[in-house]
């Protein structure tokens, strides 16, 4: 039973459609897998195991009279606890934060049910999403399914920790600086961020200017057809793109051949990265170029970043800080209030200076693209995975040195963005690559990262012991 959870989303459909399984197997397979793995895993904040068998129950019978509603229709999924999903509560990862059944759900969620998905559960977060290692004060410490002792990264920690468990195929994450594509690339699985809109978002958390939801997956075909189902208007996000349906999946098996593609050595600082991620880079760079693409060093000045996002992060934290009754800052991870009082050192006008820098960035990385970039790779975490019980000491550093360097450079441009896995290494913790886009053009670093796992191959899913 427990392989009948590792099936993609892209295979599911297909063994419905020829009665060769049913939904609510895989549903109960996957409801299975999590209970088998969860007490060591920690990667769920709850399992909504009567209602995932009631929505798979329904899909099986959908299938039996051959009248699917979308193309994910009995596909399990899960949701981060930064997204509301009707009927539970949306914690952040926070014990100040209350506890309420949502009476809706948030744009994302909404869009997998029209598709069909099953939601078995919510996922764990880091506390208001604000950090990559994968902990927080209302559920305890996320683990990484490939070496327990290790985090899957963060924020999307129980995303990242239960799409590389075999939670089923499909898991919602957000992104304000990493948070998908950095416990994405520590668990050794795909991770989308989207271009800024693509899938809509309400309510917008604590770093919206930012932020985005997307998906994450085992695979960047599952990861396309997830988005595909993600992307789209919603009137509750006024920043949502007003594009027509979009199939993102139809294009990743197109070839890469004459595809230009820019290695980023410095995204605006000397960040740091491990040799083994360079190496890592360069592998990829080499199946990019076995099938035809043009790979080239990029050139690009950049202002630091590292000030950018810095002034963005700890500006967003001060005010969720401020939020929160003084009676019970004691309840907050203890990091969050320390990045408050750097903040809170900033001149008034530090956010508005952010601000347009953070448009000078995204004016120079479109400049290199129009001048004959189509997409860029590089690094997409320093190193592997830290101890999952690692300290947390100098937060406001660990964010450029150890965590985001390389990631919210596309946050600040509002690019997509993709980590894809890359092998392992000696002692088997993920290694892995990142690719962007230009700004809307998420079809491209999807193909790009495709090319790259056709080269590099797919991580199986985890067997912790």
């Amino acid at each position: 039973m427990s392989d009948l959870a590792l099936l993609s989303a892209t295979d599911l459909p297909c063994r419905y459609r020829s009665r060769a399984l049913s939904p609510v197997e895989v549903a109960g397979a996957v409801l299975a897998r999590i209970a088998l793995l969860e007490p060591a895993i920690n990667a769920m904040v709850l399992v909504d195991e009567e209602g995932a068998l009631a929505a798979a129950r329904a899909s099986e019978a959908r299938w039996a009279r051959g009248a699917p509603i979308g193309p994910l229709d009995g596909v399990p999924a899960t949701v981060k606890d930064l997204v509301d999903l009707a009927g539970f509560p949306t914690r952040r990862g926070s014990l100040v934060t209350d506890a309420t059944p949502r009476a809706e759900d948030a744009p994302s969620v909404v869009a997998l049910k029209r598709a069909g998905a099953i939601i078995v559960g919510k996922t764990t977060t880091t506390e208001f999403g604000w950090k990559s290692p994968g902990d927080c004060p209302l559920t305890g410490i996320t683990r990484n399914p490939r070496n327990l002792l290790h985090t899957p990264g963060g924020s999307s920690a129980g995303a990242g920790a239960a799409a590389a468990a075999g939670y089923g195929p499909l898991h919602i994450g957000t992104d304000a600086g990493g948070s998908i594509r950095i416990p994405a690339a520590w668990s050794g699985v795909v991770g989308v961020k989207p271009s800024f809109g693509r899938v809509p978002q309400w309510p917008l958390g604590a770093f919206g200017p930012v932020a985005v939801a997307g998906p994450m997956a085992r695979s960047v075909t599952d990861a396309a057809l997830m988005l595909s189902a993600m992307a789209g208007f919603d009137w509750r996000d006024p920043f949502s793109l007003p594009d027509p349906p979009r199939d993102f999946a139809a294009g990743t098996e197109a070839p890469v051949e004459g595809m230009r593609v820019g290695i980023l050595r410095r995204p605006g600082f000397d960040a740091p990265a491990a040799p083994g991620m360079w190496a890592a880079v360069e592998r990829a760079a080499e199946a990019l170029r076995r099938q035809g693409a043009r790979v080239a060093e990029a050139a690009v000045e950049l202002p630091d970043t590292r000030n950018i996002f810095s002034r963005v992060w700890g500006l967003a934290l001060a005010r969720l800080a401020e939020l929160v009754p003084p009676d019970r800052h004691h309840e907050l991870d203890r990091g969050i209030l320390r990045v408050r009082d750097i903040a809170h050192a900033a001149p008034p006008t530090a956010y508005l200076e952010a601000e347009a820098m953070r448009v000078e960035v995204a004016h120079r990385l479109a400049g290199l693209h129009a001048g004959g970039v189509d997409v860029l790779l590089c690094p997409c975490v320093p190193d592997v995975a830290p101890r999952a019980d690692a300290p947390l000491d100098r937060p406001e550093e660990l964010l450029w040195n150890a965590w985001a360097p390389w990631t919210f450079i596309f946050n600040l441009s509002r690019a997509p963005a993709v980590s894809v896995p890359a092998g392992l290494d000696a002692n088997g913790l993920p290694l892995a690559v990142q690719v962007a886009a230009p700004l809307y053009r998420d079809d491209l670093a999807l193909r790009a990262a495709r090319a790259i796992e056709r080269g590099l191959g797919v991580l199986a899913a985890a067997e912790p012991s």
